[in-house]
């Protein structure tokens, strides 16, 4: 049974990224937000690992993992394969995020950079846990996810700039 957040790595190789102390707090914030909201859980003592990243590289690791050589803004691995609501053991997975497309992704959504890290953190958070948007049912269950953990963050519907 989860009693506390994962530990979290955090590796920062890319310049321009918020203090590894500030990148922590809003990870550990979104990790706890959704693992309350959505009842997920882990192994105690399991451990949650970020890459910060520019551009360039996750282009190179998004061309080697999924054969798309462009960036995006955030993937995940995890460890194991998961269904939805299964607990994950020791290790959970990674996430990368890429710096410059979640900085141009925010400024053409309007909204502050942190809030959309935060739900870009949650959303690859999920994807270690199963969730998924292939299909038009999994993106609604995982959008509808994503809104009640951000929601307990104080953050908006992250869609709702595509209603605009």
């Amino acid at each position: 049974m989860r009693v506390k957040i994962p530990q979290i790595d955090i590796t920062i190789e890319h310049e321009g990224w918020p203090a590894e102390k500030t990148l922590h707090a809003l990870i550990s914030a979104a990790v706890d937000a959704a693992a309350d909201t959505l009842h997920l859980d882990w192994e105690d003592g399991a451990e949650l690992s970020m890459l910060f990243t520019g551009d360039e590289h996750m282009a190179q690791i998004n061309g080697q993992w999924r054969g798309k050589a462009k960036p995006t803004n955030v993937l995940s691995f995890p460890a194991e394969e998961r269904t939805i609501g299964q607990a994950a053991g020791l290790m959970i997975g990674d996430l990368v995020f890429a710096l410059e497309t979640i900085r141009r992704e925010a400024a053409e959504q309007e909204k502050p950079f942190e809030h959309h890290l935060s739900h870009l953190a949650v959303h690859g958070f999920l994807h270690l846990f199963g969730y998924d948007h292939e299909e038009t049912n999994d993106a609604e269950v995982m959008e509808d996810a994503e809104i009640r953990v951000l929601a307990k963050l104080g953050i908006g519907d992250p869609y709702a700039y595509l209603e605009q």
